[in-house]
């Protein structure tokens, strides 16, 4: 198995964003820049940091301009932010991000639940931010939701998800996440979706964002990786969910992608006992256990039983 894999691969960490903005318990800003910062130390190099969003929308997300001020000067630590409109791009802006994420669906229901549009009408809304990112050499990540399946649609459309991303790359789009929203994805699924992506533009471009709803993001991780796929986005602890499909659990955990990869020989740069002590912290500010097997046992031996990567 995997006898041409990677010598390194690359976790893009969303727990701050992605993951706290799905917990009900609103942290202050404080909180989620210690958060940040541990996770920095433990070797996260791209940290998604948080959403320039109406905080009476997201209050989880309502201090993004006073975290961003605590965080932006870390050394070596990319930042991206996720920004809705061109409103959340001149807040961006302002408080002197330099990397943000757009984000849409291949589900039309899906959109409209989440933004209020369909897929197409969010092209309007997320075309001109991109062009002025762009303008302003910030870099763009594009976020796609509900790839491998929705939760009002069922089986979502794979042309759609090519339209997506031939829409961010003409938009300037320098990375774009697939995302297994609810946590459906196969392995099956996963070689005919990295076929067609490989078709329209190259792998380094792409990160995979899995969910381990039904426990299939190490085995999806795995396929990925024999496909040439070496980007991932992961959350610490396993934070997060999707707020509109039920029983859709956390984000595929940093530790357990960490251990995954140690364990196959390949470079992640990321100290997993770091890792967990930053996932404990915030675990223990939310008040909640986490979702990753890793942690878990890392948590449950850790004074008698050293972590073998």
């Amino acid at each position: 198995m995997l006898e041409s894999r990677p010598a390194e691969v690359s976790l893009i960490e969303v727990g701050p964003r992605d993951g706290l903005q799905n917990e009900t318990k609103v942290l202050t800003a404080e909180i989620k820049a210690r958060f940040i910062k541990e996770l920095a130390a433990a070797g996260l190099k791209t940290i998604e940091t948080t959403s320039f969003v109406r905080a009476d929308k997201i209050p989880q997300m309502g201090d993004a301009n006073s975290l961003y001020a605590l965080v932006k000067n870390l050394k070596g630590v990319d930042l991206p932010c996720l920004v809705p409109n061109e409103m959340g791009l001149d807040n961006a802006l302002g408080s002197g991000v330099k990397h943000i994420a757009v984000f849409t669906a291949t589900s039309d229901t899906f959109n409209k639940k989440n933004t209020n549009v369909t897929m197409k009408e969010s092209f309007d809304r997320i075309g001109p931010v991109m062009d002025r990112a762009h303008k302003e050499n910030l870099k763009i990540r594009g976020y796609i939701s509900t790839v491998f399946g929705c939760p009002y649609e069922g089986k979502t459309s794979v042309d759609r998800l090519i339209e997506v991303v031939e829409f961010y790359l003409k938009h300037g789009a320098d990375e774009i996440s697939v995302g297994d929203t609810i946590g459906v994805a196969t392995p099956i699924q996963i070689k005919s979706i990295i076929k067609e992506l490989k078709a329209v533009t190259e792998l380094k471009k792409i990160a995979m964002h899995f969910h381990d709803t039904r426990s299939m993001a190490m085995v999806n991780t795995l396929t990925s990786l024999e496909l040439g796929i070496t980007r991932f986005d992961s959350s610490a602890g396993g934070l997060g969910g999707c707020p509109y499909a039920k029983g859709a659990t956390g984000n595929a955990a940093t530790e357990d992608l960490v251990y995954l990869m140690h364990s196959l020989g390949i470079k992640t740069g990321i100290d997993l006992d770091l890792l967990a002590k930053a996932s404990q912290y915030i675990l223990g500010e939310l008040g909640r256990e986490t979702q990753s097997k890793v942690l878990k046992a890392y948590l449950a031996s850790k004074d008698t039983t050293p972590c073998p990567f």
